[in-house]
C-alpha cells in the first residue's frame, strides 16, 4: 500500500522541529532485528555525509531503500528534494516515517513493500526520462542496506543496468548505497588485488564504482561486527563487456569458482566432460588468455575476450549455454551412489536356496 502526504510545496524547505531518531525508536518501541541484519544510523552528521555523496539533490527525485527509523530520510529531505519515495519492508517503521511525511507536505511517498520485487520502472514521472547517452537523470537511489539483502540487490540492479530496465528505464540512474566494508572492497577491487572477485567484474564492466568512505561499526545501533562503506555507482554509457548479462555472469562465476587455482580450472566448468579439455584450450587460445593466471589477476579486457569468444562458441553450439556443470556433477554423484547401494548379484547356490 502507499501513503501519500498532503500536496503542497515550499520554496525553501526546512524540516520543522521533530523528535530525534533515537526518540522515534523509543516512541514506537523499535528494535533492530538481527535476523533481518538491521542496524540503525543515528548520527545525522554521518547521514548528511552519505547524502552528499549522491551529488546535487535539490529538486531531484530520490528513492530511499529501507529507511528504517528515518535518519537518512531526514538528510535527504533537508537537501531540498522534489519528491522522496520510501520503500520499507518492515511495517514497524511505517508510523515513524508517516510522521516525517506529515512534516514535509507533498514531498514523501511511502511504500510498504520489498525492494527486491517492487516495480521501479513505474516509480518516477515519465518526464524525467533521459537517453542513455545523455547525462544521468535527476533520479537517485540511496540506501543503508541490510547486509542480508545488499549483494542480491546490487546484482539485480546491475542486471537492470545491463538491460536498461527497472530504475534504469529513466536513463543512467545513480546509486549511493552502504555495504559491509569487505563487500565494498570487492566491488571496487583492481586486477591483482586480494579482494578481486565476481562482484568486481560484474559491477565495474557496467558502472563507474567509487568507494566513498568508511563508517566505523560503533556508529550503528546495534553495533555490527564489521565496518560499513558507502559506495557510489554511475552506469557507464558503454559497458566494458558488450554481451548479455546472463552470459557475462556465467563466464565470470565459472572463472572465480576455483579462486586460488589457475583460471583454466574454472573455465573448464563451462564445458561438458566430453570434449572439455579441447574446448577449454580453444577458448583460452582464441581469447589470448594465459591459462596459468589466477582468476583475480585477469584484467577487464581479458574477461571481455573470454566472454566474446564463449559467445561465438555458444552461437555455433547452442547447447553449450544451457550446460550446467553443477547439475552434471550432481547426476554423476547420484549414479555413483546408486551403483554403490545396488545389491550384489546372487550366486546360483543362493538362488536354489
Amino acid at each position: 500500500f502507499c501513503i501519500m502526504a498532503v500536496p503542497g510545496k515550499a520554496a525553501a524547505f526546512h524540516l520543522p522541529p521533530l523528535p530525534t531518531v533515537g526518540e522515534i525508536i523509543k516512541l514506537f518501541r523499535l528494535k533492530a532485528q538481527k535476523q533481518l541484519s538491521q542496524n540503525f544510523l543515528l548520527d545525522l552528521r554521518l547521514t548528511d555525509k552519505i547524502v552528499r555523496q549522491a551529488g546535487e539533490l535539490k529538486n531531484a527525485h530520490v528513492c530511499e531503500v529501507g529507511p528504517g527509523p528515518g535518519g537518512i530520510t531526514r538528510s535527504i529531505l533537508s537537501a531540498g528534494v522534489e519528491q522522496l519515495l520510501l520503500i520499507e519492508k518492515d511495517a514497524r517503521f511505517i508510523p515513524g516515517l508517516q510522521m516525517l511525511s506529515e512534516a514535509a507536505p507533498g514531498k514523501v511517498r511511502i511504500v510498504h513493500g520489498d525492494i527486491l520485487t517492487y516495480k521501479m520502472e513505474k516509480a518516477f514521472p515519465k518526464h524525467l526520462k533521459k537517453n542513455w547517452e545523455d547525462e544521468p537523470p535527476d533520479i537517485h537511489i540511496i540506501g543503508n542496506l541490510p547486509f542480508s539483502v545488499s549483494t542480491p540487490l546490487i546484482i539485480k540492479w546491475l542486471e537492470n543496468v545491463s538491460k536498461k530496465d527497472g530504475p534504469f528505464t529513466y536513463g543512467r540512474t545513480q546509486m549511493t548505497l552502504t555495504f559491509q566494508k569487505e563487500v565494498a572492497e570487492r566491488l571496487t577491487a583492481n586486477p591483482g588485488g586480494k579482494q578481486r572477485s565476481r562482484l568486481s567484474i560484474m559491477s565495474q564492466h557496467l558502472c563507474t564504482v567509487e568507494n566513498c568512505f568508511v563508517i566505523p561499526g560503533q556508529a550503528f545501533v546495534p553495533k555490527p561486527e564489521v565496518d560499513v562503506a558507502v559506495v557510489h555507482f554511475t552506469p557507464l554509457v558503454q559497458p566494458k563487456i558488450e554481451q548479455p548479462f546472463e552470459l557475462v555472469e556465467k563466464v565470470v562465476q565459472s572463472v572465480f569458482q576455483f579462486r586460488r587455482k589457475y583460471c583454466f580450472r574454472g573455465i573448464e566448468t563451462l564445458f561438458p566432460e566430453s570434449g572439455r579439455l579441447k574446448r577449454t584450450e580453444q577458448l583460452m587460445m582464441t581469447a589470448n588468455v594465459d591459462p596459468t593466471l589466477r582468476p583475480f589477476q585477469l584484467s577487464m579486457s581479458q574477461f571481455r575476450n573470454l566472454c566474446n569468444t564463449y559467445r561465438k562458441m555458444c552461437d555455433e553450439d547452442p547447447s553449450l549455454f544451457v550446460y550446467n556443470y553443477r547439475e552434471e556433477l550432481r547426476q554423476k554423484k547420484m549414479r555413483s551412489f546408486l551403483k554403490s547401494t545396488r545389491q550384489p548379484e546372487q550366486t546360483e547356490e543362493e538362488n536354489q536356496l
